[in-house]
């Protein structure tokens, strides 16, 4: 993104800053008490950015403020892979990322294979419950160069399994830097240089559109998938309230 445009949606962050803020933030779970999420994503909200190997091994990379909040709520399950691993051996079965799970975020992916698109499928179709986020644009300032793999995916790749699903995500160049928020149930979606979910062939799955169409929810199968176009959220934590407060909100919209 332009640097511009970064200064002036840096501006627009902190003119929000006071009102953003507002959210209480709700008392962490029980561990007896936490489902499992699984998590796919480019973005650095399970270990730090930039962090060495070495230091996650030794403990000495702190969280990032994002994983703190999920695993306030949640047992995280971090994947690389949605689709099945085959076993070391000739005759070691094999592992299925997905197994056991009945939620899964994945967010701002890098792209995912033919494979993990069907198996993304199959699982939602079995009664899984997807929040997928894909935004065209992020607005988050990584210190890493282009081309660097630690570095999120910038732009979003959007899954073939999306178009299987009856949805399509446009950008709107021209729009203006600044920051918005939509009502998404009973949450507020803070937005920044957010996509537009379109339903392109609704005889696909019975969706419905969101947040004046930056989001679509989806029953597919006996599944359901929300889609936002948009990551801002999870990028900003002056956009996520004390303690990631409106981040913990938008999963319990879409998870319950």
């Amino acid at each position: 993104m332009p640097r511009r445009r970064t200064r002036a949606l840096a501006a627009a962050l902190l003119a929000l800053l006071a009102g953003a803020c507002d959210h209480a933030p709700a008392e962490p779970q029980s561990a007896a008490s936490r489902e499992k999420l699984g998590l796919m994503t480019s973005l650095p909200l399970y270990w730090p950015l930039g962090a060495g190997v070495e230091e996650i091994a030794s403990g000495r990379a702190p969280p990032p403020w994002q994983r703190a909040a999920l695993e306030a709520d949640y047992v995280l399950e971090p994947l690389d892979s949605l689709a099945a691993i085959p076993g070391l051996t000739a005759n070691a079965p094999a592992t299925d990322p997905l197994a056991g799970l009945t939620r899964l975020a994945v967010i701002q992916p890098r792209g995912l294979s033919p494979a993990d698109n069907a198996a993304l499928d199959a699982w939602v179709r079995a009664g899984g419950r997807l929040l997928l986020l894909l935004d065209p644009a992020l607005t988050g300032d990584y210190d890493l160069a282009l081309g660097d793999p630690r570095r999120p995916a910038d732009t979003a790749l959007i899954p073939p399994v999306v178009a299987r699903w009856g949805l399509a995500v446009r950008f709107d160049e021209a729009q203006d830097d600044g920051v918005t928020e939509r009502a998404l149930g009973d949450t507020t979606l803070p937005l920044a240089l957010a996509g537009e979910v379109v339903i392109a062939d609704p005889s696909a799955a019975a969706c419905t559109l969101l947040a004046d169409g930056v989001a679509a929810r989806c029953t597919v199968g006996m599944g359901e998938v929300t889609l936002i176009a948009d990551a801002a959220l999870f990028e900003h934590p002056e956009l996520a309230g004390e303690g990631g407060a409106g981040l913990r909100a938008l999963l319990a919209e879409v998870f319950g």
